[in-house]
């Protein structure tokens, strides 16, 4: 969504030797999985990536199907501010959201 792009690009503007942010999948919490987000310097030999408006998103090859048609957004209010990931494959959540199975 441009609310995550303008936030990447503002994260990413104190850290010239990054390229662009890494999305991934790990096992973890009580329902299967969660997303991982960090900064990466390269694009992997395996990474899919995605352009959108000049900021570069590369997604690791075993969450690419996991991922397939996810919208990734940024959300803030009062209390927090978090990346939010709107994946349409998502057959259930754990109650704290932390996880997701599919």
């Amino acid at each position: 969504t441009p609310s995550a792009v303008q936030k990447i690009k503002q994260l990413l503007q104190d850290k010239p030797e990054h390229v662009g942010v890494k999305v991934g999948v790990r096992t973890r919490g009580c329902n299967g999985l969660s997303y991982t987000l960090e900064y990466t310097k390269s694009k992997g030999d395996s990474d899919e990536e995605v352009v959108q408006d000049g900021v570069r998103v590369f997604i690791e090859k075993k969450a690419q199907l996991t991922l397939l048609g996810t919208e990734m957004d940024y959300v803030e209010d009062k209390l927090s501010s978090e990346f939010v990931f709107n994946n349409p494959n998502i057959k259930g959540t754990c109650g704290c959201g932390e996880s997701f199975n599919i």
